[in-house]
Protein backbone atom coordinates (compact mmCIF):
# COMPACT_ATOMS: atom_id res chain seq x y z
CA UNK A 1 0.00 0.00 0.00
CA UNK A 2 0.96 3.62 -0.66
CA UNK A 3 0.46 6.73 0.81
CA UNK A 4 0.73 10.48 -0.06
CA UNK A 5 3.98 12.51 1.01
CA UNK A 6 3.06 16.02 1.17
CA UNK A 7 5.38 18.25 0.16
CA UNK A 8 6.83 21.40 -0.69
CA UNK A 9 7.82 22.24 -4.08
CA UNK A 10 11.61 21.89 -3.31
CA UNK A 11 12.17 19.12 -6.22
CA UNK A 12 13.05 20.65 -9.11
CA UNK A 13 11.43 19.30 -12.13
CA UNK A 14 13.60 19.18 -15.36
CA UNK A 15 12.71 20.36 -18.82
CA UNK A 16 11.05 18.62 -21.64
CA UNK A 17 8.84 16.55 -19.29
CA UNK A 18 5.58 15.99 -20.99
CA UNK A 19 3.02 18.65 -19.67
CA UNK A 20 -1.15 18.28 -17.94
CA UNK A 21 -3.46 20.02 -16.62
CA UNK A 22 -5.12 19.40 -13.16
CA UNK A 23 -8.68 21.50 -13.19
CA UNK A 24 -9.62 21.03 -9.58
CA UNK A 25 -12.22 22.77 -7.01
CA UNK A 26 -14.45 21.69 -4.74
CA UNK A 27 -17.47 19.65 -5.47
CA UNK A 28 -20.22 21.44 -7.52
CA UNK A 29 -18.09 24.07 -8.63
CA UNK A 30 -18.08 23.42 -12.54
CA UNK A 31 -15.00 21.00 -13.07
CA UNK A 32 -16.77 18.22 -15.44
CA UNK A 33 -18.12 20.81 -17.69
CA UNK A 34 -15.19 22.87 -17.82
CA UNK A 35 -13.09 19.59 -18.64
CA UNK A 36 -15.11 18.88 -21.09
CA UNK A 37 -15.51 21.58 -23.01
CA UNK A 38 -11.65 21.99 -22.86
CA UNK A 39 -10.82 18.70 -24.22
CA UNK A 40 -13.04 19.22 -26.90
CA UNK A 41 -11.37 22.79 -27.70
CA UNK A 42 -7.79 21.24 -27.07
CA UNK A 43 -7.97 17.42 -28.18
CA UNK A 44 -7.52 16.19 -24.35
CA UNK A 45 -8.51 13.06 -22.65
CA UNK A 46 -10.29 13.68 -19.22
CA UNK A 47 -8.65 11.58 -16.56
CA UNK A 48 -10.79 11.44 -13.04
CA UNK A 49 -9.37 12.53 -10.12
CA UNK A 50 -12.56 12.36 -7.46
CA UNK A 51 -12.55 9.03 -5.49
CA UNK A 52 -16.52 8.92 -5.02
CA UNK A 53 -16.34 9.02 -9.42
CA UNK A 54 -13.88 5.98 -9.61
CA UNK A 55 -17.38 3.45 -8.48
CA UNK A 56 -19.64 2.33 -11.13
CA UNK A 57 -22.55 1.93 -8.70
CA UNK A 58 -22.46 5.29 -8.40
CA UNK A 59 -23.13 7.19 -11.36
CA UNK A 60 -25.94 9.69 -10.47
CA UNK A 61 -25.39 10.55 -7.08
CA UNK A 62 -21.96 11.06 -7.92
CA UNK A 63 -22.78 13.29 -11.21
CA UNK A 64 -20.02 11.20 -13.12
CA UNK A 65 -20.32 12.45 -16.85
CA UNK A 66 -23.09 11.11 -18.87
CA UNK A 67 -22.48 8.60 -21.69
CA UNK A 68 -23.39 11.69 -23.93
CA UNK A 69 -20.62 13.96 -22.33
CA UNK A 70 -18.39 10.11 -22.37
CA UNK A 71 -19.20 10.07 -26.06
CA UNK A 72 -18.39 13.91 -26.65
CA UNK A 73 -14.14 13.64 -25.64
CA UNK A 74 -12.14 10.42 -24.05
CA UNK A 75 -12.64 9.65 -20.47
CA UNK A 76 -10.38 7.65 -18.40
CA UNK A 77 -10.89 6.22 -14.58
CA UNK A 78 -14.46 7.00 -14.25
CA UNK A 79 -16.60 3.94 -12.84
CA UNK A 80 -14.00 1.47 -12.69
CA UNK A 81 -13.92 -0.17 -9.65
CA UNK A 82 -16.73 -1.95 -7.59
CA UNK A 83 -17.81 -0.67 -4.07
CA UNK A 84 -16.22 -3.65 -2.81
CA UNK A 85 -12.87 -2.61 -3.78
CA UNK A 86 -12.17 0.82 -2.22
CA UNK A 87 -10.29 3.04 -4.39
CA UNK A 88 -7.01 4.68 -2.66
CA UNK A 89 -4.24 7.25 -3.52
CA UNK A 90 -1.75 4.19 -4.64
CA UNK A 91 -3.86 2.37 -6.99
CA UNK A 92 -5.41 6.24 -8.19
CA UNK A 93 -1.80 7.52 -8.71
CA UNK A 94 -0.89 4.12 -10.61
CA UNK A 95 -3.73 4.10 -12.91
CA UNK A 96 -4.17 7.78 -13.26
CA UNK A 97 0.06 7.83 -14.61
CA UNK A 98 -0.60 5.13 -16.69
CA UNK A 99 -3.82 7.00 -18.01
CA UNK A 100 -1.70 10.55 -18.92
CA UNK A 101 1.06 7.81 -20.73
CA UNK A 102 -1.65 6.35 -23.11
CA UNK A 103 -3.11 10.22 -23.78
CA UNK A 104 0.34 11.25 -24.21
CA UNK A 105 1.51 8.94 -26.75
CA UNK A 106 -2.19 9.52 -28.64
CA UNK A 107 -0.76 13.41 -28.53
CA UNK A 108 -3.91 14.29 -26.42
CA UNK A 109 -2.96 16.32 -23.34
CA UNK A 110 -4.41 14.67 -19.99
CA UNK A 111 -6.69 16.79 -17.96
CA UNK A 112 -6.87 15.45 -14.23
CA UNK A 113 -10.63 16.57 -13.28
CA UNK A 114 -11.91 16.38 -9.50
CA UNK A 115 -11.83 17.41 -6.12
CA UNK A 116 -10.03 14.70 -4.13
CA UNK A 117 -7.16 16.96 -3.27
CA UNK A 118 -5.11 13.75 -1.54
CA UNK A 119 -4.81 12.02 -4.78
CA UNK A 120 -3.44 14.93 -6.91
CA UNK A 121 -1.25 15.86 -4.16
CA UNK A 122 0.26 12.40 -4.20
CA UNK A 123 0.39 12.31 -8.20
CA UNK A 124 1.95 15.45 -8.20
CA UNK A 125 4.51 14.94 -5.51
CA UNK A 126 4.81 11.37 -4.75
CA UNK A 127 3.61 8.72 -2.43
CA UNK A 128 5.49 6.75 0.01
CA UNK A 129 5.71 2.82 -0.28
CA UNK A 130 4.06 1.65 2.90
CA UNK A 131 3.93 -2.03 3.21
CA UNK A 132 0.04 -3.90 3.36
CA UNK A 133 -0.91 -3.95 6.60
CA UNK A 134 -2.15 -7.52 6.35
CA UNK A 135 -6.06 -8.53 6.40
CA UNK A 136 -5.64 -9.63 10.40
CA UNK A 137 -4.76 -5.43 11.38
CA UNK A 138 -7.43 -4.43 8.58
CA UNK A 139 -10.25 -6.95 10.66
CA UNK A 140 -9.06 -5.32 13.97
CA UNK A 141 -9.45 -2.14 12.90
CA UNK A 142 -12.38 -2.60 11.42
CA UNK A 143 -13.75 -3.92 14.84
CA UNK A 144 -12.59 -1.81 16.91
CA UNK A 145 -14.24 1.20 14.68
CA UNK A 146 -17.41 -1.13 15.44
CA UNK A 147 -17.48 -1.92 18.68
CA UNK A 148 -16.28 1.22 20.25
CA UNK A 149 -16.62 4.20 17.75
CA UNK A 150 -14.25 6.53 16.39
CA UNK A 151 -13.74 8.47 18.96
CA UNK A 152 -12.42 5.55 21.09
CA UNK A 153 -10.16 4.64 18.55
CA UNK A 154 -8.92 8.01 17.73
CA UNK A 155 -7.83 7.87 21.78
CA UNK A 156 -6.38 4.63 21.57
CA UNK A 157 -3.96 5.14 18.41
CA UNK A 158 -3.00 8.88 20.32
CA UNK A 159 -1.35 6.35 22.84
CA UNK A 160 -0.01 4.09 20.43
CA UNK A 161 0.95 6.45 17.82
CA UNK A 162 0.59 10.14 19.00
CA UNK A 163 2.15 11.43 15.90
CA UNK A 164 -0.54 10.07 13.28
CA UNK A 165 -3.49 10.92 15.84
CA UNK A 166 -2.51 14.48 15.75
CA UNK A 167 -3.43 14.51 12.69
CA UNK A 168 -6.72 13.22 12.51
CA UNK A 169 -9.92 14.16 13.21
CA UNK A 170 -12.04 12.26 15.87
CA UNK A 171 -14.35 11.61 13.93
CA UNK A 172 -12.56 10.43 10.50
CA UNK A 173 -14.01 6.99 10.85
CA UNK A 174 -11.92 5.85 7.75
CA UNK A 175 -8.17 7.30 8.03
CA UNK A 176 -8.29 6.41 11.71
CA UNK A 177 -9.09 2.89 10.77
CA UNK A 178 -6.56 2.77 8.18
CA UNK A 179 -4.45 4.50 10.70
CA UNK A 180 -4.53 1.80 13.10
CA UNK A 181 -4.48 -0.75 10.37
CA UNK A 182 -0.65 0.36 9.64
CA UNK A 183 0.50 0.74 12.45
CA UNK A 184 -0.86 -2.47 13.72
CA UNK A 185 0.36 -4.20 10.94
CA UNK A 186 3.69 -2.88 10.05
CA UNK A 187 5.11 -1.73 13.34
CA UNK A 188 5.54 1.93 12.50
CA UNK A 189 3.15 4.59 12.11
CA UNK A 190 1.44 6.17 9.36
CA UNK A 191 2.14 9.44 10.02
CA UNK A 192 6.49 8.00 10.18
CA UNK A 193 5.99 6.45 6.69
CA UNK A 194 4.37 9.54 5.02
CA UNK A 195 7.51 11.56 6.18
CA UNK A 196 9.63 8.92 3.95
CA UNK A 197 10.73 10.82 0.62
CA UNK A 198 8.56 10.14 -2.73
CA UNK A 199 9.62 10.59 -5.83
CA UNK A 200 7.37 13.51 -7.68
CA UNK A 201 5.38 12.37 -11.81
CA UNK A 202 7.49 12.56 -14.05
CA UNK A 203 5.97 15.18 -15.45
CA UNK A 204 5.20 19.25 -15.83
CA UNK A 205 1.60 19.90 -13.96
CA UNK A 206 -0.35 23.74 -14.47
CA UNK A 207 -2.95 24.02 -12.27
CA UNK A 208 -6.99 25.91 -13.11
CA UNK A 209 -8.15 25.70 -9.67
CA UNK A 210 -12.16 26.97 -9.59
CA UNK A 211 -12.79 28.81 -6.44
CA UNK A 212 -16.49 30.51 -6.47
CA UNK A 213 -18.43 32.30 -4.12
CA UNK A 214 -20.13 30.47 -1.33
CA UNK A 215 -23.66 31.69 -2.40
CA UNK A 216 -23.14 30.50 -6.03
CA UNK A 217 -21.63 27.24 -4.90
CA UNK A 218 -24.57 26.50 -1.82
CA UNK A 219 -26.98 27.54 -5.16
CA UNK A 220 -25.42 24.80 -7.33
CA UNK A 221 -25.42 21.93 -4.66
CA UNK A 222 -29.08 22.24 -3.71
CA UNK A 223 -30.20 22.18 -7.69
CA UNK A 224 -27.91 19.23 -8.37
CA UNK A 225 -29.51 17.13 -5.73
CA UNK A 226 -32.82 17.96 -6.80
CA UNK A 227 -31.53 17.36 -10.47
CA UNK A 228 -30.08 13.86 -8.92
CA UNK A 229 -33.29 12.78 -7.26
CA UNK A 230 -35.14 13.43 -10.47
CA UNK A 231 -32.52 11.22 -12.56
CA UNK A 232 -33.17 8.48 -10.30
CA UNK A 233 -30.16 8.49 -7.35
CA UNK A 234 -32.74 6.68 -4.83
CA UNK A 235 -33.17 3.94 -7.27
CA UNK A 236 -29.36 3.63 -7.71
CA UNK A 237 -28.30 3.77 -3.85
CA UNK A 238 -31.55 0.55 -3.31
CA UNK A 239 -28.97 -1.65 -4.03
CA UNK A 240 -26.56 -0.87 -1.74
CA UNK A 241 -28.89 -1.52 1.37
CA UNK A 242 -26.85 -4.18 3.90
CA UNK A 243 -23.19 -3.53 2.37
CA UNK A 244 -20.51 -2.79 4.99
CA UNK A 245 -21.38 0.73 6.26
CA UNK A 246 -17.10 1.15 6.78
CA UNK A 247 -16.94 0.73 2.94
CA UNK A 248 -15.55 4.44 1.47
CA UNK A 249 -17.71 4.14 -1.46
CA UNK A 250 -20.87 4.73 0.66
CA UNK A 251 -19.63 8.21 2.13
CA UNK A 252 -20.51 9.28 -1.31
CA UNK A 253 -22.49 12.79 -0.98
CA UNK A 254 -26.00 11.88 -0.35
CA UNK A 255 -25.59 8.23 0.11
CA UNK A 256 -25.96 8.11 3.84
CA UNK A 257 -28.71 10.36 3.63
CA UNK A 258 -30.66 8.16 1.07
CA UNK A 259 -29.60 5.12 2.46
CA UNK A 260 -31.37 6.27 6.02
CA UNK A 261 -34.18 7.10 4.64
CA UNK A 262 -34.98 4.20 2.49
CA UNK A 263 -34.49 2.28 5.71
CA UNK A 264 -37.27 3.86 6.98
CA UNK A 265 -35.26 5.98 9.30
CA UNK A 266 -35.67 9.77 7.77
CA UNK A 267 -38.30 11.24 5.62
CA UNK A 268 -36.88 12.26 1.99
CA UNK A 269 -36.95 15.82 2.29
CA UNK A 270 -34.99 15.68 5.75
CA UNK A 271 -32.28 13.36 4.01
CA UNK A 272 -31.95 15.47 0.80
CA UNK A 273 -31.64 18.52 3.56
CA UNK A 274 -29.03 17.03 5.57
CA UNK A 275 -27.03 15.85 2.28
CA UNK A 276 -27.02 19.36 1.34
CA UNK A 277 -26.04 20.56 4.22
CA UNK A 278 -23.49 17.89 4.79
CA UNK A 279 -22.10 18.61 1.25
CA UNK A 280 -22.06 22.54 1.61
CA UNK A 281 -19.83 22.24 4.89
CA UNK A 282 -17.55 19.70 2.74
CA UNK A 283 -17.03 21.83 -0.05
CA UNK A 284 -15.91 24.50 2.43
CA UNK A 285 -13.37 22.10 3.80
CA UNK A 286 -12.28 21.46 0.07
CA UNK A 287 -12.02 24.92 -0.62
CA UNK A 288 -9.60 25.88 2.23
CA UNK A 289 -7.61 22.34 1.41
CA UNK A 290 -6.89 24.23 -2.32
CA UNK A 291 -6.16 27.52 -1.27
CA UNK A 292 -3.48 26.45 1.28
CA UNK A 293 -2.07 23.29 -0.22
CA UNK A 294 0.80 24.19 -3.39
CA UNK A 295 0.14 21.75 -5.55
CA UNK A 296 2.27 23.71 -8.38
CA UNK A 297 4.23 26.70 -7.97
CA UNK A 298 2.43 30.09 -8.33
CA UNK A 299 3.31 30.72 -11.87
CA UNK A 300 1.82 27.49 -13.09
CA UNK A 301 -1.65 28.18 -11.23
CA UNK A 302 -4.65 29.88 -12.71
CA UNK A 303 -7.95 30.47 -10.43
CA UNK A 304 -11.33 31.04 -11.67
CA UNK A 305 -13.31 32.90 -8.78
CA UNK A 306 -16.87 31.53 -10.72
CA UNK A 307 -18.99 28.81 -10.57
CA UNK A 308 -18.59 26.98 -14.32
CA UNK A 309 -21.38 25.89 -16.46
CA UNK A 310 -19.53 26.30 -19.98
CA UNK A 311 -16.76 27.93 -21.75
CA UNK A 312 -19.43 30.05 -22.94
CA UNK A 313 -20.07 32.00 -19.80
CA UNK A 314 -16.60 33.88 -20.62
CA UNK A 315 -15.79 36.71 -22.49
CA UNK A 316 -13.45 36.31 -25.48
CA UNK A 317 -11.09 37.83 -23.77
CA UNK A 318 -11.30 35.43 -20.59
CA UNK A 319 -11.15 32.31 -23.00
CA UNK A 320 -8.19 33.77 -24.58
CA UNK A 321 -6.74 34.06 -21.64
CA UNK A 322 -7.40 30.82 -20.05
CA UNK A 323 -6.44 28.92 -23.43
CA UNK A 324 -2.97 31.19 -23.20
CA UNK A 325 -2.28 29.79 -19.73
CA UNK A 326 -2.70 26.19 -20.72
CA UNK A 327 -0.92 26.44 -23.70
CA UNK A 328 1.82 29.07 -23.47
CA UNK A 329 5.30 27.36 -22.79
CA UNK A 330 7.55 26.98 -19.71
Amino acid sequence: MMRQVPGALSQARPAGLPRALILAGPTASGKSALALDLAERLGATVINADAMQTYRELRIVTARPSPADESRAPHALYGVRPLAEPSHAAWWREAALAAMAAAHAQGRLPILCGGTGLYLAGLVHGIADIPPPGEAAREEARRLLAERGPVALHAALAEVDPDTAGRLRPTDSQRLARAWEVWRGTGRGLAAWQARPAAPAPWLFRLILLDPPRAELRAAIVQRFGLMLAAGALEEVRPLLGLDPALPGLRAHGVPELLAHLAGRLPLAEARARAETNTQRYTRRQATWFRHQRLVEDAQMHTIHARVASLAQFSSEESRQILAFIQSPG
